[in-house]
């Protein structure tokens, strides 16, 4: 994939988590700002990501501190609750599912569902 394309897909993908995270908030919290969305999904990617790479080697729970890394970002930076932040973290990653699933029908490529390795088995 060029520069340009993998550009693309990054901004397509994190537009998705900023969308998926504002529809999440918007239902438990009543937020309604897409920009705090989208930056929420930009750091909890980057958290995501550092957590997974010094942690996922921990044996049985390494895989589950990335998922607790972005709840905490959700919930730090929504003011929530850590029940509220998980339903927001959830309702997310459902929405980004749908939305994922029907952009390829759109001729649109994003990635980074969390736990998501294959649309096809959608």
């Amino acid at each position: 994939m060029s520069l340009i394309g993998s550009a693309v897909t990054f901004v397509v993908s994190l537009l998705v988590g900023g969308l998926a995270i504002f529809i999440a908030a918007a239902v438990v919290t009543g937020t309604r700002d897409y920009g705090h969305a989208v930056f929420t999904a930009l750091v909890g990617a980057v958290v995501w990501g550092l957590t997974a790479f010094f942690l996922s080697w921990v044996p049985l729970v390494g895989e589950f501190f990335p998922l607790l890394a972005w709840i905490w970002v959700i919930r730090a930076r929504y003011g929530t609750s850590w029940v509220h932040a998980g339903i927001i973290g959830f309702v997310a990653w459902a929405s980004a599912v749908l939305v994922l699933a029907v952009l390829p029908f759109a001729g649109v490529d994003a990635v980074g569902v969390p736990f998501v390795r294959s649309l096809g088995a959608i």
